[in-house]
């Protein structure tokens, strides 16, 4: 039997190949298929949205848990076909909100961070950008098997963005490549910062508890090179022109907070806590909202958090 990486991949070869509604939906049975078996990682799913919707019961959560993975799995139907995904569907599938003064930064020379969530279709924010936005520096985490890694590293360099490998030790290369870019000018650094990937993150408080974070958004702006930003990414249905334009049902909704600003007297490692914490609480007013579009999971709470994660989870500072 085929193992799921290899399954990925030939899926990648062939889905931009298929009707994309096809691809849809057969996405979106494999979501009913594994929610209805409620394995390890809807169980943790499950979880983590009780912290989000404390007061649900316990049918309210599966349904809920039940939207999160529909949402999970039509992000890797969407990312499967984006390599034959046209520039003008591309832009009419992207809404954004709030994104004037960041034009302003870029037209100035000056670069963007930006803390994501693991929240609707970050890949299509980022085509958009590449197109419509500013060029485009992020990290990607190396998965195994490498094959997979590499099929997503094709995805979004076909895409214009410039990708910097992190995995086990090449936390502080991947650093300096970011602050490198920075300094460059003109350029937008999206940082996937919800989970900490490296025991070295940064405590907050998320939903009333202690929660792990990267500290990497905070630490590259803590020369005060870029400022710092929230893009918050959800699923909005799409309907009369846009839907015809788009060629699809589900578009994405990309909002930036305005800049992060805190206490210029607060410093060091103090400041990036208050930076961190400022951001997580930005992201976490649009997880509440679109609690069904937070592809969490994985643990992210302290109390959930195992000494001795695995070692894909220990990948690098960044």
């Amino acid at each position: 039997m085929l193992d799921p990486g290899r399954l990925l991949s030939i899926a990648w070869r062939w889905a931009p190949r298929l009707p994309e509604t096809l691809v849809r939906a057969v996405l979106a049975l494999a979501a009913d298929l594994v929610w209805v078996r409620r394995g390890k990682g809807v169980r943790r799913l499950e979880s983590n949205l009780a912290r989000v919707r404390p007061g649900l019961s316990r049918w309210g959560l599966r349904r809920l848990s039940h939207a999160g993975m529909r949402s999970y799995f039509r992000y890797y139907a969407e990312v499967l076909i984006q390599p034959g995904l046209s520039g003008d569907k591309a832009d009419a599938r992207v809404r954004a909100v709030n994104d004037g003064w960041a034009r302003e930064r870029f037209a100035a020379g000056e670069s963007v961070v930006a803390a994501l969530g693991h929240l609707g279709n970050w890949d299509l924010a980022g085509l958009w950008a590449c197109r419509d936005l500013a060029p485009v520096t992020t990290v990607a985490e190396r998965l195994e098997p490498e094959q997979v890694f590499l099929d997503f590293l094709a995805v979004r360099e076909g895409a214009g963005m410039r990708i910097l490998p992190l995995g086990k030790g090449e936390g502080s290369q991947a650093f300096r490549g970011l602050t490198k870019d920075v300094r460059a000018g003109g350029r937008l650094i999206p940082l996937l910062a919800d989970r900490d990937l490296s025991r070295h993150g940064v405590e907050v408080t998320l939903f009333g508890e202690k929660a792990r974070v990267a500290a990497g958004p905070a630490a590259l702006t803590a020369t005060g090179q870029a400022p710092l930003c929230t893009i918050s990414i959800t699923y909005e249905r799409l309907r009369g022109e846009r839907r015809r334009r788009a060629g699809a049902p589900w578009g994405i909704l990309l909002e930036l907070s305005d800049p992060i600003v805190v206490d210029e007297a607060i410093t060091g490692r103090d400041r990036v806590a208050a930076v961190t914490q400022a951001w997580v609480d930005s992201l976490a007013a649009t997880i509440e909202r679109a609690p069904q579009d937070w592809h969490m999971l994985q643990r992210v709470f302290v109390t959930d958090l195992d000494p001795a994660r695995d070692a894909a989870e220990t990948g690098g500072a960044a």
